[in-house]
């Protein structure tokens, strides 16, 4: 018997380890939270693990008190992670890619997201992308993002801007350009779900998905600035669980993912939340949470291409050690139940 509750006892020690390892990042019992401002660059259905995270108090859980802040626009939104305003910055990064390689302060350290969820979405007599020459496509202003994406669609279809017309029409969305072409300003605009359902309510056509050009294309990451990752580490990897169990939360509980996204976007529509949920919570998602470098050095070469002044190399602008820790601390294989795909 005394053997037997020896034996008991040891393998009880021995196991301690593993359930720890198995989510080692959680708050500890007394822990004084640590108050943390994140930004994100815009308001769309595509940062719906940020949104379900906040709205179901997953950072409580690792000893995170996050301020949540709405900065319009990729570029003010680098600034204000440079200047340590906030310390991490929720984005599309499609959109500060080309900063970032111009020598703005910040890094990515996960892609929830990757590929590209734009659609063309055109008037109904236009059925091919090849049938805009004469016409135009409303984007939001001069080398944002909608920008450089409408440019890498006309070179698809051998289309040049003498052909099309891309039209800026301001903003730092896609509510601009969408308005702009219902007002007959423009024949076509770039949207993502779940414009992309009210789009055709009004009776315009999907012609054509931007996902199928083949761009290497990172969506919505997480970045962080040189001060978090050398004062804060241990803050940054907290950040990365939270957000990899949201990812698993998300696809776990559908209808309190489309509540955040419903909440963010104050939008009620059920089709346009499930066209949403079935982009951002199934189609692009990344469970690894790894930035692929590849994917963003070919980004930062459009961007060359297209005339940003390139000085940093993709691995100078990537830091994926944490997202790798997820991995070897066993904890995404403790959150997944076991396999855990891309």
């Amino acid at each position: 018997m005394k053997r037997f509750a020896s034996t008991m006892i040891l393998l009880a020690l021995l196991g301690t380890p593993d359930s720890a390892r198995a989510n080692p990042y959680l708050a500890k019992p007394g822990e004084a939270p640590t108050t943390v401002r994140v930004a994100a660059c815009a308001i769309t259905g595509g940062f719906i693990h940020l949104y379900a995270a906040l709205d179901n108090a997953l950072f409580e859980k690792y000893g995170m008190k996050v301020e949540f802040v709405s900065i319009r626009g990729s570029g003010i939104s680098l600034a204000a992670l440079a200047a340590d305003e906030v310390q991490f910055l929720y984005c599309a990064a499609d959109a500060t890619i080309p900063g970032m390689a111009s020598g703005s302060d910040a890094k990515l350290i996960a892609a929830p997201l990757i590929g590209l969820p734009w659609v063309l979405l055109t008037r109904k007599d236009i059925k091919r992308p090849e049938e805009l020459k004469g016409k135009s496509i409303a984007v939001t202003r001069p080398g944002d993002l909608t920008f450089r994406l409408a440019r890498a669609l006309l070179k698809k279809f051998n289309l040049t801007e003498n052909d099309v017309k891309i039209l800026t029409v301001g903003g730092t969305g896609q509510v601009e350009p969408f308005n702009a072409m219902r007002s007959g300003f423009a024949e076509a605009a770039l949207v993502t779900p779940p414009l992309d359902v009210r789009g055709r309510r009004d009776g315009f056509s999907v012609t054509y998905r931007l996902n199928d050009l083949g761009l290497p294309a990172v969506y919505s990451s997480l970045h962080t600035n040189a001060k978090s990752l050398r004062e804060r580490p241990q803050l940054v990897q907290k950040w990365l669980a939270a957000l990899a169990e949201s990812i698993q939360f998300v696809e776990r509980n559908p209808d309190k993912g489309k509540a955040a996204v419903s909440k963010a976007l104050k939008l009620n529509d059920a089709d346009a939340l499930q066209s949403a949920y079935d982009a951002y919570a199934k189609l692009l998602v990344n469970r690894r949470l790894s930035v692929p470098e590849s994917s963003v050095a070919g980004v930062i070469e459009v961007a060359r291409e297209q005339g940003t002044n390139v000085r940093r190399k993709a691995s100078e602008m990537i830091d994926n050690r944490f997202a790798e820790d997820l991995d070897k601390s066993g904890f995404l294989k403790e959150l997944w139940g076991g396999e855990f795909g891309r």
